[in-house]
């Protein structure tokens, strides 16, 4: 009977190790599918979509890509200046913003905080969730790893700042420059382009709260570091 069970035991152990790997191998196919090819949606995007569904059946997100050398050098500048101001010295993950994150997490005795880098927030919102688990974690770092291994600087960017979420139902920088500004994601001025930078954190509350004081020191800050932000070529 003993025996019995522990073949069971490893052979269920067996299975679930071929589904991990098989799903690893999966994810692996799409990044290197996208290195090249514009993701056409993502988990971030399709959590949203049936988000605006429950409460409007017919809704649609608005997204349109915007190629890297048409988004303004601003928002490049800004995104990187509030989100990730080592992004280019980095290899996906920031030593020391993760070193933060665990102290945080420490003393709140939860996940609270994960010193995300942009190819971090990037993976998460290109396959996960926006649960906070140690497991979901640990495969945005997987993820993170392949897209650094395998994409430029310049593409993880250019993906990054057209998936992202820039308000409910909005998603990419094209989509929330017509929205916010009516203008193209290649015409944002620089004050415009820090203000679309200062939401990101929490889009879709600093939607209708622009005008809150959270957010109007995160323009400021944004403004003061902006000029100073490495982005790629």
């Amino acid at each position: 009977m003993m025996r019995t069970a522990l073949r069971w035991l490893g052979e269920a152990i067996a299975a679930v190790l071929v589904v991990v790997l098989l799903y690893q191998l999966w994810i692996f196919a799409h990044v290197l599918w996208w290195i090249d090819h514009n993701p056409r949606s993502t988990a971030f995007m399709a959590s949203g979509l049936a988000r605006q569904q429950e409460k409007k059946p017919d809704a649609e997100l608005r997204h349109k890509w915007a190629p890297y050398d048409r988004i303004s050098i601003h928002l490049k500048r800004a995104i990187v200046a509030a989100e990730d101001a080592r992004f280019l010295e980095h290899e996906g993950f920031d030593v020391a913003g993760i070193q933060k994150a665990v102290e945080k997490n420490l003393k709140k005795g939860k996940l609270v905080a994960g010193g995300s880098t942009i190819s971090q927030q990037l993976a998460k919102n290109l396959f996960l969730s926006s649960e906070r688990s140690f497991i979901r974690k640990g495969q945005e770092a997987v993820i993170t790893l392949m897209i650094e291994a395998t994409w430029s600087k310049r593409r993880i960017l250019e993906v990054y700042l057209n998936v992202i979420e820039w308000g409910n139902g909005i998603y990419g920088a094209e989509a929330a420059a017509n929205r916010y500004y009516k203008t193209s994601a290649a015409n944002l001025s620089r004050d415009q382009a820090a203000r679309m930078a200062a939401m990101v954190p929490n889009p879709r509350w600093y939607e209708s709260h622009r005008s809150s004081r959270t957010y109007q020191r995160r323009v400021a800050l944004i403004k003061r570091y902006m000029g100073h932000a490495q982005v790629p070529r």
